[in-house]
């Protein structure tokens, strides 16, 4: 029975209504399934790699449209610019910025600590710490000033209580640490006073310690966990309050990839500072001998690799100009025989620049390093003027008193002057008897390029010495 008009209308608005409400529920699924945390991982002292990483992480973010960016920390501490840069880049980011120390057994040490306080969310897993926030080593000690000097007898000073750090540069840096974290701190309603004391005392706190302290503002045993308790949270973003929603976020991991690895191999100061050995050395031997091409090329790309790990890494320029003087001196050594006076001069400026160099919490060149390549400078120096002395040994064999008593060999019958053999080399003779040719006899004296020289008796032994 053909259908009406009527009904073929109900019917296609009916299936119109199911393919829409299809589409409608997949695109729901789709988008709720496209809602994601971007998760991080920090590990290791806070260097140029770390920040390059962090800021690849909020680029992609952005770009994902992530709710929400969780790093996952567990730092020693690192350098103070590279952890202020960071910090400035979450406070303006447009994306929320989880700071999580994980897993147990992580903890958020010295620069860690101010990442905490910059985060929108501080979070610690279980058996974690934090603190130790003191600056350290934050670009030299500094000369004494007059104000540093302790009131005389009879006068009071401003602050009679003793200070952290004997100058005036360091009492800098120490309340410029301070009042920055307290800034953080009083931005994002946490505890200042605490924070204050881990800067000037270096005290820590346990994941529970913190959170009893409103130092940190949650504790979670994983990613799951902590996206469930900050959902609903109010935090402060550079645009204003915001409310995190974060119940069914799923979990997108951008972990460290080449480029990081690489960045934090060259940027090591151990491995900057072997480059630049290399690249130093690479370039005399390629000067030394020119043409053999390997030597120079390694050299080459070893200086540039250092240099570019010298530009981010908080390099004293005084104890980098020494270890340069030092190479030159001992490669002089070398080249110059001075018995040791360039050489031993060269070894005490590298050493000593070499522990100047780089002087950063945790980031310095390891001392054991330094001294193995003082060690082989040394040995390669000790090698250079023993095969020195002996030579000049040889030589002075080699002179002219050397050549008396040496026997020679008549090339031609004559009377007083005539030619000789010594050797394998010809030479001008004068004899005091007439020589028959292929004679041999020895040599008694040496007037310039002239052999004075005598028979030899039939009692004498007959020498069959060469000169080289």
């Amino acid at each position: 029975m053909p259908l009406d008009s009527r009904a073929l209308r109900v019917l296609l608005i009916s299936c119109c209504c199911l393919v829409l409400s299809a589409a409608l529920l997949a695109w729901q699924a789709q988008a709720q399934q496209e809602r994601h945390a971007l998760v991080l991982t920090m590990e290791g002292a806070i260097g140029p790699a770390t920040k390059d990483y962090f800021e690849r992480g909020l680029r992609t973010a952005r770009e994902q449209g992530s709710e929400v960016m969780i790093v996952r920390l567990d730092t020693p501490g690192g350098l103070v610019e590279t952890t202020r840069d960071m910090i400035r880049q979450m406070l303006g980011a447009d994306i929320p910025v989880v700071m999580y120390v994980s897993p147990s057994g992580a903890r958020a040490a010295s620069a860690g600590t101010y990442l905490l306080y910059g985060s929108h969310v501080a979070a610690m897993a279980p058996a974690t710490h934090l603190g130790s926030a003191t600056p350290v080593s934050m670009g030299g000690d500094g000369f004494p000033e007059e104000d540093d000097a302790s009131p005389e007898e009879g006068e009071t000073g401003a602050d009679e209580t003793p200070r952290r750090g004997d100058s005036a540069m360091e009492r800098k840096v120490l309340e410029d640490a301070v009042s920055f974290i307290r800034s953080l701190a009083e931005r994002h309603g946490r505890n200042a006073e605490w924070a204050e004391e881990a800067v000037r005392e270096a005290v820590n706190l346990t994941e529970r310690e913190a959170l009893e302290q409103n130092v940190i503002d949650i504790v979670a045993g994983d990613l799951e966990e902590l996206l469930t308790r900050i959902d609903g949270r109010e935090v402060v973003m550079a645009s204003g309050a915001q409310m995190l929603q974060t119940a069914d976020l799923g979990i997108e991991r951008f972990d460290p990839d080449w480029r990081t690895r690489l960045l934090s191999i060259i940027t090591n100061p151990n491995v900057a500072y072997f480059l630049m050995i290399i690249g130093f050395y690479g370039l005399v031997f390629e000067l030394a001998s020119p043409g053999s091409l390997f030597p120079g090329t390694i050299g080459v790309i070893s200086l540039l690799l250092a240099m570019f790990a010298f530009q981010v890494l908080p390099i004293n320029y005084a104890g980098l100009a020494l270890v340069v003087v030092g190479l030159a001196l001992m490669v002089g050594e070398a080249l110059m025989p001075s018995f040791g006076v360039l050489g031993a001069g060269g070894i005490a400026a590298f050493v000593f620049g070499s522990i100047m160099l780089m002087d950063a919490e945790n980031l310095r060149v390891s001392l054991p390093l330094i001294g193995g390549v003082a060690l082989l400078a040394a040995g390669v120096m000790l090698w250079t003027l023993t095969r020195f002395m002996e030579l000049r040994r040889h030589a002075a064999k080699t002179g002219e008193s050397g050549l008396i008593g040496h026997e020679v060999i008549a090339l031609e019958a004559f009377a007083t002057r005539g030619y000789v053999r010594l050797g394998g080399e010809r030479w001008q003779a004068r004899s005091s008897s007439a020589v028959s040719a292929g004679q041999r006899l020895r040599v008694v004296g040496v007037d310039g390029l002239t052999l004075h020289i005598e028979p030899l008796t039939p009692s004498e032994p007959q020498e069959t010495q060469d000169m080289l």
